[in-house]
């Protein structure tokens, strides 16, 4: 692995990163030799929870196993690990009050109930890892075209909450980022997760700047819905045929009319029929498929694409990891094909 040596921001008007610059500012340095399809991974990603907790923690390795297994990540691939993100870059979107709770653990007993966590140390070190890594990744997204990370997609985080066992909003921190940093004018979040991104919505609902594209069951968490820019609601126990169906109506309309420099992509795959938390029917195939279609669209209109996996929570974890590798297949796939 490639270990991502820049420094964070202290705070705004001075620069984001010691290695952007010039154009970028610039290209990374150690970025410049990637050959292959940039992987952004960290072991940090996975912290210890309580026996029998729900959320699938372990499943963030099984993710990074497959890879390697499976020939996506090889000797010649550059696997790169993001730093910790500092509490600077995450007050682009959160409130200072509820980042100083979270960060020293000062949030009250019905604040971590609600985001399905009890507060420890390891877990604040994981989500921050988390969002580092979703961040780099658009980073390197917009240097390379296309970028996949092994986590993320963590869009029910508020400004001054967390809910849903999301902390950070890490969508959201990456997309303002690349705003306030003049890195992009307009990003354009696609939310295939089956839940919808009400924390993402709720952000950006004033903010002509980014679109919040989420397609999700719409009898389903969170129950108090939020306004994306799009919201496109699917009934329960709906199939490959019927999803796709419905992302083809409205995903290329959505990219010629906001013409995006960026798309964030979080590929869920809690639309699974053997999901625990989805209620859709999508198989392995249909999941494939989506990708495919989403990374094509967006690829062929030379905008760049940064990928996170989105929800999951299969009981069967080898299952659950395999199944979260499929949007790093599909990117694999274009990358080659338009050689990237």
């Amino acid at each position: 692995m490639v270990s991502a040596s820049y420094s964070w921001p202290i705070f705004l008007g001075k620069p984001w990163f010691k290695l952007l610059h010039r154009k970028f500012l610039g290209e990374p340095t150690q970025f410049k030799n990637i050959q292959n399809l940039p992987i952004v991974h960290h072991y940090g990603y996975v912290c210890d929870l309580p026996p029998g907790h729900r959320f699938p923690m372990k499943k963030f390795h099984k993710v990074y196993d497959f890879l390697c297994s499976s020939g996506i990540v090889t000797k010649h691939s550059q696997v790169i690990m993001p730093n910790k993100i500092e509490k600077s870059v995450a007050s682009l979107v959160h409130t200072d009050d509820y980042l100083d709770k979270f960060f020293s653990g000062s949030t009250s007993t019905e604040e971590q109930r609600v985001t399905g966590f009890n507060w420890t140390s390891h877990l604040v070190d994981r989500v921050r890892y988390e969002s580092g890594g979703t961040l780099l990744t658009t980073v390197l997204a917009m240097d390379r075209g296309l970028a996949c990370s092994t986590a993320g997609g963590t869009h029910h985080a508020f400004p001054e909450r967390g809910t849903g066992y999301c902390l950070l909003n890490d969508l959201a921190i990456a997309a303002q980022f690349l705003i306030t940093t003049g890195k992009a004018r307009r990003v354009l979040i696609v939310d295939l997760d089956v839940h919808q991104g009400d924390g993402t919505a709720f952000i950006f609902k004033n903010l002509e700047t980014v679109f919040t594209f989420s397609m999700h069951c719409g009898r389903n968490f969170p129950f108090r819905k939020q306004e994306s820019d799009l919201d496109v609601e699917l009934r329960e126990g709906i199939g490959d045929k019927e999803y796709m169906s419905s992302l083809t109506d409205y995903l290329p309309d959505v990219l010629q009319s906001f013409n995006p420099d960026i798309v964030i992509y979080d590929a869920g795959v809690d639309t699974h029929a053997e999901d625990n938390l989805g209620k859709l029917k999508m198989t392995d195939e249909g999941l494939f498929k989506r990708d495919l279609f989403v990374l094509t669209n967006v690829i062929n209109r030379g905008i760049p694409c940064a990928t996170v996996i989105g929800g999951g929570y299969c009981q069967d974890i080898d299952k659950l990891g395999k199944r979260h590798t499929i949007i790093h297949h599909a990117a694999l796939k274009v990358w080659k094909q338009k050689g990237l």
